[in-house]
C-alpha cells in the first residue's frame, strides 16, 4: 500500500516570541499528491498551536485526543503532552498510529511522539517530517546568526531553505503564533 507523507513541521521560541509553521505538500510514494495541506492547528482559542507530520488521518485522531486532554488538565501543555503520550504508547488502537507533533503554547515547544516521547527540544527548535533536519539546521543557524529576527521569521526563512532542499518539503507555508 502507497503511503502518503505529510513532510515539514518547525516551531521557534526566540526572545519570548513562539511561531509554528509548515509547508504544504504531502507525496504519494514518488508524487506530490497535494501542495496545499494544512498541516497547522490551533486549539483553546488560539492559544495552543500544533503541528503535525506523518499520515493525516492520524494527526487528525490524536489533535482531537490531545485537544481532550488539554481541556482535562486546564490548558496545561507539558501535562496534557505527557498523558497523550501515554495513552498514545498503552492504547492498542493509538499504538498504531503514524504521526509526530510539534506542540507549542507561549511558554513551552514540545515535540510529541507515538513512542511515548515528550521532548523538550535543544535550542528551543522543534522540527518533524522529512524535512525537519533541514529545517532545525537552518533554524539553528538563523538563531545564532540572525537574533534580530522574529520568531515567525526565522519559521519562515528556515522552511523556504528546506523546501530549496527537501523534495518532499515545498514553498506553501502556513505559520501560526500562539496567543497570549
Amino acid at each position: 500500500m502507497t503511503k502518503i507523507r505529510s513532510t515539514t513541521v518547525l516551531g521557534i521560541r526566540h526572545n519570548g516570541q513562539v511561531a509554528v509553521g509548515a509547508d504544504g505538500q504531502a507525496t504519494m510514494d514518488k508524487h506530490v499528491a497535494k501542495n496545499n495541506v494544512r498541516k497547522i492547528r490551533q486549539l483553546h482559542g488560539g492559544k495552543v498551536v500544533t503541528g503535525f507530520a506523518g499520515s493525516t488521518a492520524d494527526a487528525f485522531s490524536l489533535l482531537e485526543r490531545f485537544e481532550e486532554k488539554l481541556g482535562q488538565f486546564g490548558q496545561n501543555l507539558k501535562r496534557a503532552a505527557i498523558e497523550l503520550a501515554k495513552d498514545w504508547r498503552k492504547d492498542q488502537y493509538l499504538r498504531k498510529l503514524e504521526a509526530m507533533m510539534v506542540v507549542a503554547d507561549q511558554d513551552e515547544l514540545l515535540i510529541i511522539a507515538g513512542s511515548g516521547d515528550v521532548l523538550e527540544p535543544d535550542s528551543d527548535v522543534a522540527a518533524v517530517g522529512s524535512g525537519a533536519m533541514y529545517a532545525q539546521a537552518a533554524a539553528l543557524a538563523l538563531k545564532k546568526h540572525a537574533p534580530h529576527l522574529t520568531a515567525r521569521e526565522m519559521v519562515e526563512e528556515a522552511l523556504h531553505i528546506a523546501a530549496d532542499i527537501c523534495i518532499y518539503t515545498n514553498h506553501n507555508l502556513i505559520i501560526e503564533e500562539p496567543k497570549a
